[in-house]
């Protein structure tokens, strides 16, 4: 006669959390610590785009499309032209006949979003920004659940709350530092073109997800490329002609462009590397500590007043972070082969047991696979 044990309160919580058999040993792992480490380069490179745009705006050069524009261009260059040598199916031409559309979607959306927000800081504050855009982590967490099928645990939204509690910290320091930068002239446009952006920003992420893990990086980025050209030369034609042309080019003005530039795009370089290993919900997370690399660059360039709370925010969204990538996600069943695949894991279920003891759903990952192939 089998022997009934009961199942402790602790491990429900653990496998609610998708820790049940999880151990330090399997958490801290030189995965997790590459992961760390690539999201801060990720982090420290947009620091580079926030300290020259800082710089800029200084010294009275307010273009944001134009710097978005040479990126594009930089882009261009280097992806879409390996694109165009390319040979088949993977050619240019054969992508711009059957996705075409695609793209110039995912194109129109990151630009935008890179536009919304930069026109944002004329409205409203930068602690409102610094809130509000945090709206793009649940948006992508919704997104992701729909159109990349991906499930989360209960571990993976307590890491979110974390990663919010360390910004909000951050804000905190802001606020008792008196820097509140940005103007007042029209909040709720502000905030909504901050929110505008934050969505923004996580369609052209899923959809960058999506594309370097089931197509290619260089075939993203070639692309996006493409269309960010043309879609930012075109705004740049109707909103920033006179603003280019009253620009007081020198050898100052000239370096911030190029570290702006280059920051950029080893950003849009790099990203797809980081997020293939990770996710585009991980990606956003790691990059919540872009603000607190630019306040220690502010302390040392722009006499920025330090606080404590800038390290304690740093320590939280790093330890929210860690919890995120504790406990990987996992793609559901596609629809169209669910039955097929549990039909034949039926059949097959006397002899093979793919399940674990507690039923785990995130034990259907090797059928996921089997049915990818």
């Amino acid at each position: 006669m089998e022997e009934h044990v009961e199942e402790r309160p602790c491990d429900k919580w653990k496998g609610a959390c998708g820790l049940y058999n999880y151990s330090l040993k399997n958490v801290f792992t030189w995965q997790l610590l590459k992961t760390i480490v690539m999201g801060q380069v990720l982090s420290l490179l947009i620091c580079g785009t926030a300290v020259s745009c800082q710089y800029l705006a200084d010294s009275q050069v307010e273009t944001p499309m134009l710097q978005s524009f040479l990126n594009y261009a930089l882009l261009l260059l280097s992806y879409t032209t390996i694109l165009s040598t390319r040979k088949g199916d993977k050619n240019i031409l054969q992508i711009l006949k059957t996705k075409w559309w695609k793209y110039l979607l995912m194109g129109l959306a990151d630009v935008e979003a890179n536009y919304a927000v930069v026109m944002a800081y004329q409205y409203t504050t930068l602690t409102s920004i610094q809130l509000l855009d945090c709206f793009v982590i649940p948006v992508l967490m919704l997104l992701s659940w729909f159109f990349l099928k991906t499930r989360y645990k209960l571990i993976h939204f307590l890491a979110v709350v974390v990663c919010l509690l360390g910004v909000g910290a951050m804000v905190g320091a802001d606020i008792l530092a008196g820097r509140n930068q940005g103007s007042t002239s029209d909040v709720a446009l502000g905030d909504g073109l901050v929110l505008i952006s934050a969505v923004l920003y996580a369609v052209s992420n899923v959809c960058q997800e999506h594309t370097v893990k089931n197509l290619s990086r260089v075939e993203f980025l070639g692309m996006m490329g493409l269309f960010g050209t043309v879609i930012s030369g075109i705004q740049l034609a109707v909103l920033e002609t006179r603003a280019v042309a009253s620009i007081k080019w020198d050898l100052h003005i000239s370096i911030l462009f190029a570290v702006y530039v280059v920051c950029m795009y080893g950003l849009y370089s790099f990203m797809p590397v980081v997020m293939r290993l990770t996710s585009a919900t991980a990606v956003n997370l790691s990059l919540l500590t872009a603000d607190l690399f630019s306040l220690f660059c502010g302390l040392f360039l722009f006499q920025y007043t330090f606080s404590v709370l800038y390290i304690v925010s740093f320590i939280v969204i790093t330890v929210g972070f860690i919890m995120f990538n504790a406990v990987s996600t996992y793609s559901a069943l596609p629809e169209d082969n669910s039955t097929e695949v549990l039909a034949d894991h039926t059949a097959q279920s006397s002899s093979h047991y793919l399940l674990t003891p507690n039923g785990d759903a995130q034990s259907l990952e090797p059928l996921t696979a089997v049915a990818a192939l």
